[in-house]
């Protein structure tokens, strides 16, 4: 491959990470594996009607190809629904994944920064990297809830910040944006990000809860039938921009020729999307009940443990906070417990370094995952913590 150069945003360690390694070797030799990372809906044992959603992808329009930069009518009016803004304010793309991409292009040159949330969703940096964008990030804290360190926010902003990515309910913390904090935003007069993907997922009522498209600023609300319908193999995503009228028409100016230059969103799922929306009731309702049930079961299986629960407000997963141990190296750090888990008792969990959160020692599990697997799986943390403790 002499004189191939290939860029260094495309570059990265292939070489499979501690637990990857311990992971394939413990199915390489026939072990079992109890999996508490669900994330994927289409393989949690979750009700679908397939029937209407079957039938939703056989129109017939679907053979003539009808280019629309921001997305069909009918599909449109049906995002806009879901969202909560007018149709012209609702752009349709292939995947919430595209739409940061637009939106790193829209408001980014290279070598521009976006403020993100830690801890929060790893692929956030990928995204941005492929964009040429610097993710500078800002903290969430933990003190009995979740919340964003508005003042740490603030001193973040740099010369080349220009804009600040939000995710409400948070992954994977559940934090939720609270009104107050979307003040403390609008005073940076920055525009907004905001990734919602999960908000039919709330796991309480939240009573101050933030509508992020009446901010004064512009913002820009993301969702997709990956969470909304548990659709993640049907590859739609919308954008919903809100904010002062000549802001918001000047970026969904720019936004059309960018959206037109891709044209990503089939038209199946484009002439689907209605009947899709109305189809996924009965899969939403049952994401509901399971993780508010797996949830329910892991504070009161947790309570007078070592192992703290920490309450979250939305979203399908849970952090797991763990007692702070020694061993013969110094403490048993996150990355130590999801090893000693897969090694000594099949279960498959994420550390809290995947996340970036601040502090050691917190596991994340998902809450998709089917409730016998989940008590099943944590039954199993609890005796290894209870062995460890008991030997320490």
């Amino acid at each position: 491959m002499s004189g191939v150069r290939f860029s260094e945003r495309s570059g990265f360690d292939p070489r499979p990470n501690r637990l990857a390694r311990l992971r394939a070797a413990r199915l390489a030799a026939g072990g079992m594996l109890l999996d508490l990372t669900v994330s994927n809906p289409t393989r949690a044992g979750l009700p679908y009607d397939g029937e209407a959603i079957r039938a939703a992808l056989s129109d017939p329009r679907s053979l003539t190809y009808t280019p629309a930069p921001f997305g069909l009518p009918d599909a449109r009016a049906a995002a806009a629904v879901e969202v909560g803004c007018p149709a012209t304010r609702c752009v349709l793309t292939a995947s919430t994944s595209e739409a940061y991409g637009w939106l790193f292009k829209l408001l980014c040159d290279p070598g521009d920064e976006v403020l993100a949330p830690r801890p929060s969703y790893p692929l956030f940096d990928q995204l941005a990297a492929y964009e040429g964008v610097r993710l500078r990030p800002y903290p969430l804290v933990y003190d009995g809830a979740w919340h964003i360190d508005t003042a740490a926010l603030a001193e973040a902003v740099g010369p080349r910040t220009r804009a600040v990515l939000v995710v409400s309910p948070n992954n994977p913390t559940g934090q939720v944006l609270r009104r107050a904090e979307l003040k403390a935003l609008e005073r940076l007069g920055l525009p907004l990000i905001v990734d919602a993907v999960f908000d039919d997922y709330r796991l309480r009522e939240i009573a101050d809860a933030a509508d992020p498209l009446a901010a004064s600023q512009l913002a820009f609300v993301l969702g997709g039938l990956s969470k909304s319908a548990g659709l993640p193999q049907m590859k739609a995503g919308w954008i919903a921009v809100g904010g002062p009228p000549a802001a918001a028409e000047a970026a969904l100016h720019r936004l059309e020729l960018i959206a037109d230059t891709w044209l990503s969103v089939g038209a199946p799922v484009q002439h689907a999307l209605p009947a899709l929306l109305r189809a996924r009731r009965r899969t939403t309702d049952a994401i509901v009940e399971r993780i508010r049930a797996n949830m329910s079961h892991a504070f009161a299986a947790c309570a007078g443990t070592p192992v703290t629960v920490l309450p979250a407000d939305g979203g399908w997963y849970a952090v797991l906070r763990m007692p702070r141990l020694s061993t013969d190296d110094g403490w048993l750090d996150d990355e130590g417990w999801a090893a000693a888990l897969l090694e000594e008792d099949g279960v498959w969990v994420q550390p809290g370094f995947f996340y970036d959160f601040a502090d050691d020692g917190h596991l994340v599990v998902g809450l998709l995952t089917p409730p016998a697997d989940f008590a099943e799986g944590l039954r199993r943390i609890l005796a290894r913590v209870e062995a460890r403790c008991g030997a320490d």
